[in-house]
């Protein structure tokens, strides 16, 4: 996997401990908000990396995955594992991986949402996405802990 990378960009120990990264708009008060979000209701799970958008590393992933040149919002990713590529989701179904990650009642609401055909999913993720820098007015500046704050990915 590495050798795909160019030799001037160092192997993030988040790719390297093959944990999931979700890719965030690092200039979204919405998606700083969600990020809160996240961190506040992953119970004990606490495994999930974050990395901006704007980053080397999803330059990197945009890359290998040219479909997501366009993509503006949230990105799951999970780096190659054991006999499997890499996976990654977009829009409506980057926001179930999430909430299958966060558990509870939120890996129900999750599953459910894979009953919903991809493209309505797709089409509200859409809306929600395109009003987003509307729905939170003054950018929510994210101030992780120490303990979470190693898990999001400096460029």
């Amino acid at each position: 996997m590495s050798a795909a990378l160019s030799p001037s960009f160092a192997l993030p120990e988040a790719m390297a401990s093959q944990q999931p990264i979700l890719f965030y708009d690092g200039e979204c008060g919405f998606c700083a908000t969600t990020v809160q979000f996240i961190l506040k209701h992953e119970r004990a799970r606490q495994y999930l990396r974050f990395a901006t958008l704007q980053g080397a590393m999803a330059a990197e992933i945009k890359q290998r995955h040219p479909r997501l040149a366009t993509i503006d919002s949230v990105v799951w990713f999970e780096p190659a594992g054991q006999g499997s590529g890499e996976r990654v989701l977009v829009r409506s179904s980057a926001g179930l991986a999430v909430a299958r990650y966060l558990g509870g009642m939120w890996k129900v609401l999750g599953w459910l949402g894979w009953c919903v055909p991809k493209p309505l999913r797709d089409l509200a993720y859409r809306i929600i996405a395109k009003h987003r820098h509307r729905i939170v007015r003054n950018p929510t500046c994210l101030l992780p802990s120490p303990e979470q704050r190693a898990r999001f990915i400096d460029d």
